[in-house]
């Protein structure tokens, strides 16, 4: 069964597009993974802080694996000077 996740960020006022910057890094890489079935970011437009991840992954073992990646590594110990919130929900497909 996949994992289907919405993973958001709010920037703090003054990192928007530090924020911006940082998870476009991650779109690509991301895609090119194995067990990757979906994965994009959206910038609200009526509020240009917050940000929305969209990601669906075959698997646990496809999730844990995007885990150990260097670009994920590389944002996770990045974003939270950018960050002013960050929330995650598991999503289902009905």
């Amino acid at each position: 069964m996949s994992i289907i996740k919405k993973v958001t960020f709010i920037a703090k006022d003054d990192c928007i597009k530090e924020m911006k910057d940082l998870l476009k890094t991650m779109v690509e890489p991301s895609k090119n993974e194995k067990g990757c079935l979906f994965y994009e970011i959206y910038q609200l437009k009526e509020n240009p802080a917050k940000f929305v991840v969209v990601e669906a992954w075959e698997d646990d073992e496809s999730l844990n694996g995007h885990k150990t990646t260097e670009h994920y590594i590389h944002y996770k110990a990045t974003f939270e000077p950018y960050c002013k919130e960050k929330y995650s929900d598991d999503l289902e497909i009905i």
